[in-house]
């Protein structure tokens, strides 16, 4: 669920791609498959214009209308519905903490090297990974590319999908992603689940998210980019969870558990 979060974080790109496509008479969105396959062939002008190359051209081809991320999209706000505490139990807070101590062990000289370079505490990092994809074991079966597109043409929230289904293209044409890629509903990618443009902002290295160091970097330098605070604790840095997910119960959520992790 991280793009529930993340409509600040790409919102001035958003503007200027939005700005630069309504010129150019921006594709038609829609709010049924019907229109999709003449939606992609407008589209794929945009994109062009955009610096999108041959191999993101191609995938966009590939495409399909992605129903199933309609349908998670339409039910997305019952789940941060309820209190902090129920909203923890209902995502199992108590395993996440456990496992993530655990991990926080076994992976000590990884988390250090993170802490090091980025001044991101190992506490949120785990927190946010087991709440994301139960620490790389549900990273999501929804093809990457279909559900960005999907959600730039639907009309309910085409300004902020569309900068994402760019980036996604590009990702495509810089070998991080592929046509056959799979992620989250809402086209997440990688073990903490970022969107395409948040991956092409704050990916590390060669910013393959299904690569566990590699996301658990990228999501400390998203972090140190929002304003995370090298020292202080999650709760003193929930400025930049906000960042992460505009959620209030998502945010509680990953500062208590961080606390929880850390204090071990």
């Amino acid at each position: 669920m991280a793009f529930f979060a993340k409509g600040k974080i790409f919102a001035a790109a958003a503007l200027m791609m939005l700005a630069a496509a309504t010129a150019a008479q921006a594709a038609q969105c829609g709010n049924t498959g019907a229109g999709f396959e003449a939606w992609k062939a407008e589209f794929a002008a945009e994109a062009r214009a955009n610096g999108v190359g041959s191999k993101g051209l191609a995938a966009l081809a590939r495409a399909t209308y992605a129903t199933r991320t309609i349908a998670a999209d339409r039910a997305i706000h019952k789940a941060f519905g309820g209190s902090v505490e129920a909203f923890m139990k209902r995502r199992g807070a108590s395993t996440i903490i456990s496992k993530g101590r655990s991990l926080k062990k076994s992976n000590a000289a990884l988390f250090a090297r993170i802490e090091g370079t980025y001044g991101v505490s190992p506490g949120v990092l785990l927190a946010i990974w087991g709440m994301e994809t139960g620490f790389g074991s549900s990273m999501g079966k929804q093809n990457t590319v279909s559900a960005i597109l999907t959600l730039a043409y639907d009309c309910r929230r085409p300004e902020f999908f569309y900068p994402h289904a760019i980036a996604a293209l590009k990702l495509v044409d810089r070998g991080a992603l592929s046509a056959s890629s799979v992620g989250a509903a809402h086209g997440e990618i990688g073990h903490t689940q970022f969107l395409p443009g948040n991956v092409l902002k704050y990916g590390v290295g060669n910013k393959n998210l299904r690569d566990k160091s590699t996301a658990l970097a990228s999501t400390a330098n998203f972090l140190k980019g929002h304003g995370w605070r090298a020292g202080g604790s999650a709760q003193a840095n929930m400025g930049a969870i906000a960042g992460w997910n505009s959620a209030s119960v998502y945010q509680q959520a990953i500062a208590r558990m961080a606390t929880a992790i850390d204090g071990d």
